[in-house]
């Protein structure tokens, strides 16, 4: 009997493994690949469409163009798992029975418990957010005035808010809107726990664009006018994003085998398979085992180095063979700021630290080999001007 493999989320992790399990089974098997909307985001480059909305023709690319004719696609959500009977509910189609299951779900936004927060603060997680970042901020600046602006905070000042910071400042800029944009970190640096060198650069950046940073105090809670920082600090604004952290999503909160207690994350081992052999588990969903007690970054860079081997594990798994073991190899880190961008430790450069054309190129050769990997060449030229 042919072997059902169920694939669920089109993100780094789901739509890499996808490709990778095909090339390995090359038709012995029968792959679904489940998924709430029909298209694979770049999510890494989602915060350009707070700029311009028109990039999303760029980073949106439908899993037709992805997966082979082989392949069933599911558009559903995915509410539930029953690793006992081996079933995956879905919210409006029917039941799917695997025989092997890769939950790459990805994540969803952690609030912390902070009074207010889920209420009032937008969030980068999809496409729609940016679109909605976008329109809020237009239709803020709208109602002020170089003399009264319209006050813009974006809330963590990790990757995500570090870019989106940047493009929020890009679009202020190219359409002279009156914003005053603060950027908002509890720990006491941006990019927390990266390289000092590196955070250096990035507040260089930042400061630059003219963006107030405030590191070193928690945001205590929120109401619909003001974000309350520390003992002391309120900050009146009128537009809120929220990107200080990820738990797992809610379809994992009741699955039965081991996972985090806090984020609902499923716990993995070096090879992707869970305490269920039969369910593997990777990208954001997961808290995938690494050397000396650490665990798999949850990043872009790890997923896509990650989704090969889980791929490829899936066709070792069903046909008996050892798995493979994976190590993240980190290959430096890339951030932008609007149109600039600050690389470092990326290997083989010249310098440990670099900013100016050299990073930008960089960048966008990153989001192209991407895009050129699931999607074809001609994907990734087409896209290159916008990343």
């Amino acid at each position: 009997m042919t072997e059902q493999i169920v694939i669920l989320g089109a993100g780094y992790a789901g739509t890499g493994a996808v490709k990778s399990l095909e090339s390995a089974v090359r038709g012995d098997v029968e792959i679904t690949w489940v998924s709430d909307t029909d298209y694979h985001l770049v999510l890494h480059e989602s915060h350009r469409c707070i700029r311009d909305p028109s990039v999303r023709e760029k980073i949106t690319i439908p899993v037709h163009d992805i997966k082979q004719p082989s392949t069933t696609f599911v558009q559903d959500e995915v509410v539930g798992l029953d690793t006992n009977n081996r079933v995956v509910t879905l919210a409006e189609g029917d039941d799917l029975a695997y025989d092997y299951l890769l939950i790459a779900l990805g994540s969803q936004t952690a609030f912390f418990g902070i009074d207010g927060l889920a209420e009032h603060a937008l969030t980068l997680k999809s496409l729609d957010d940016a679109l909605e970042i976008h329109e809020e901020i237009r239709q803020a600046a709208q109602n002020a005035s170089e003399a009264d602006p319209a006050k813009v905070i974006v809330g963590g000042a990790g990757l995500s808010g570090i870019q989106t910071a940047g493009e929020i400042a890009e679009l202020r800029d190219e359409y002279t809107m009156p914003l005053k944009i603060h950027l908002v970190e509890g720990l006491d640096e941006v990019l927390p726990n990266s390289d000092p060198e590196l955070q250096r650069a990035l507040r260089s950046r930042l400061e630059a664009r003219d963006i107030d940073i405030l590191c070193g105090e928690f945001i205590g809670n929120v109401d619909e006018e003001v974000v309350y920082v520390g003992d002391h600090t309120e900050l009146d604004y009128d537009v809120l994003v929220w990107t200080g952290g990820i738990t797992g999503r809610d379809a994992m909160h009741d699955v039965g085998i081991a996972k985090d207690d806090r984020s609902h994350r499923v716990r993995a081992k070096q090879t992707f398979q869970t305490e269920d052999e039969r369910v593997f588990a990777i990208g954001d969903s997961a808290l995938i085992d690494q050397t000396e007690d650490q665990l798999a970054p949850p990043t872009a860079q790890a997923a896509w180095q990650a989704a090969e081997v889980a791929g490829s594990n899936l066709a070792r798994a069903i046909r008996e063979q050892p798995l493979e073991t994976w190590t993240h190899e980190d290959k430096g880190t890339v951030v932008s700021v609007g149109e600039r961008a600050v690389a470092h430790g990326v290997k083989g450069a010249p310098m440990n630290t670099f900013s100016g054309v050299p990073a930008k190129v960089l960048k966008k050769f990153i989001a192209a080999r991407w895009i050129a990997g699931v999607a074809g060449v001609p994907a990734a030229i087409r896209a290159w001007p916008d990343m």
